[in-house]
C-alpha cells in the first residue's frame, strides 16, 4: 500500500483501533483504581473504627482514586 501512495490503514480498521485502545485505557485505568482503593479502604476503615470523626476523610480519601477513572472516560468522549 504505501508504495502506490494509499494509505498504511483504511479509515475503519482506524477506528475500530482507536475504539479498542481507548476501551483498553479505560480498563487499566479502572484496574489501578481499584488497586490504590485497596489499600487506602483498609486504611480508612481502620482510621474510623479508632475515631469515627475520622470518616469525612476516609470517605474522601477513598473515593479520591475513581476520578481517574472518570478523568479517562472523559478523555475518551473527547478524543474519539
Amino acid at each position: 500500500m504505501l508504495q502506490t501512495g494509499g494509505p498504511a490503514i483504511s479509515a475503519e480498521a482506524a477506528s475500530y483501533l482507536a475504539g479498542g485502545l481507548a476501551a483498553l485505557a479505560v480498563g487499566l485505568a479502572a484496574l489501578g483504581s481499584g488497586f490504590a482503593e485497596r489499600g487506602i479502604g483498609a486504611a480508612a476503615v481502620g482510621a474510623i473504627a479508632e475515631d469515627p470523626d475520622m470518616f469525612g476523610r476516609g470517605l474522601i480519601l477513598t473515593v479520591l482514586p475513581e476520578t481517574l477513572v472518570i478523568l479517562t472516560l472523559v478523555t475518551v468522549f473527547v478524543v474519539t
